[in-house]
């Protein structure tokens, strides 16, 4: 298993940061069966929500999803994009940026460029770059993690149920559609369909961006997208706190989902939107635009990349090239595939030997790179 280096939480801090903290005050965190706890602000990045749904705390579990679903999520991220996009005054880039810095915890030592006053908004700010060494990969593990985050859960896929979080699951067939591959010898499940040999198992892992993160998701393998299929929806907080009571949140949310094949059979790579990250794009697909004004519900969008696979961009992030032909679009272990804006979810679902065993902890920091198992 491939471990990061150690470092010095100190050589983290820049020195123009050190001052005393406020006291932002605390605010409501998700709900946990009727009483809510508190927690710290710069740990969860939509108070105004919590604070919102705090009025109907006593009520029945589900009249709080309800009214959390009622919010025009949609239309706020959208509005929060656009400002995104807004170009700052050169006096103020330092110290908004600053706060944000402080706020989420970021690491602006490993940004490319680190002077504040280069990102001209704040949409630059978020998907900034990292200096090409402070993310090695792997070389040990045939699976990587595509982006920082946190591990929320992990594990063997069972009777097409996918945990989000341990105790609260999505249907699998929900998530990524309906699917075209045919089996000779008729599965009984979705998961089943999706196999290439009853001999192999189906596995899975979700992890969280938090607004600090870095928001660039890379390719955890050497594998061949056929399909990109795109699902607008709802744009709710992916905040583990919120996965936790809002079951099938993954469902319900836009998402894109790249679906195709590795070495061992079925592997996609699903892009989960929340809450002010209405945008997802993939550098090599400029057809894709997420978070429109107008949808019908439960619908999606597919495209096909083995049909139309020379007019598929060529152009990656980061300067790189993708290679593109009539099978698809082959990616390498760690090249760089989308971004976000703040934070949202990735979730991997692979096809598998059975002795397949992931190298995690649940609740674990990961950053892009690092090994997820091996066999």
């Amino acid at each position: 298993m491939c471990r990061r280096p150690s470092h010095s939480p100190a050589a983290e801090t820049h020195s123009w940061l050190q001052v005393p903290r406020l006291a932002l005050g605390r605010h409501l965190s998700a709900f946990n069966g009727s009483v809510s706890r508190p927690a710290p602000w710069r740990c969860q990045p939509i108070a105004f929500l919590y604070y919102a749904l705090s009025v109907s705390a006593l009520r029945p579990l589900a009249n709080r999803v309800a009214v959390y679903r009622s919010f025009p999520t949609r239309l706020l991220s959208r509005t929060w994009g656009r400002l995104n996009g807004v170009e700052l005054p050169t006096w103020l880039r330092k110290p908004l940026y600053s706060l944000y810095i402080w706020t989420f915890g970021v690491n602006m030592q490993e940004a490319a460029v680190e002077d504040l006053y280069y990102y001209r908004n704040l949409g630059e700010f978020f998907r900034r770059r990292l200096k090409p060494a402070v993310r090695p990969l792997c070389s040990s593990s045939c699976l990587i993690s595509p982006a920082d985050g946190r591990i929320l859960h992990f594990g063997r896929v069972k009777n097409s149920e996918v945990e989000q979080v341990k105790g609260v699951t999505y249907s699998l067939e929900n998530f990524l559609g309906p699917q075209q591959r045919q089996s000779n010898n008729s599965p009984s499940t979705f998961r089943d369909h999706l196999l290439s040999t009853p001999d192999n198992e189906l596995f899975h892992v979700v992890i969280y961006l938090a607004p600090g993160d870095y928001h660039c998701f890379h390719s955890p393998a050497d594998w061949r997208v056929e399909l990109r299929r795109h699902f607008p929806g709802s744009l709710m907080s992916v905040n583990p706190g919120v996965a936790r009571w809002v079951k099938e949140l993954f469902v319900l949310n836009e998402r894109v989902a790249l679906t195709g094949q590795w070495q061992h059979g079925f592997f996609s790579l699903t892009a989960v939107g929340a809450t002010n990250v209405g945008s997802i794009r993939v550098y090599f697909d400029q057809e894709l635009q997420t978070n429109t004004p107008h949808y019908n519900k439960g619908s999606f969008h597919d495209r096909s990349y083995i049909a139309f696979g020379d007019q598929v961009s060529k152009a990656a992030g980061g300067g790189g090239v993708v290679s593109v032909d009539t099978g698809g679009v082959a990616l390498q272990k760690g090249e760089a595939v989308g971004e976000f804006n703040l934070g949202s979810t990735i979730v991997l679902l692979f096809e598998a030997p059975k002795d397949f065993s992931f190298n995690l902890q649940p609740g674990q920091r990961i950053r892009v790179g690092e090994g997820l198992g091996s066999f």
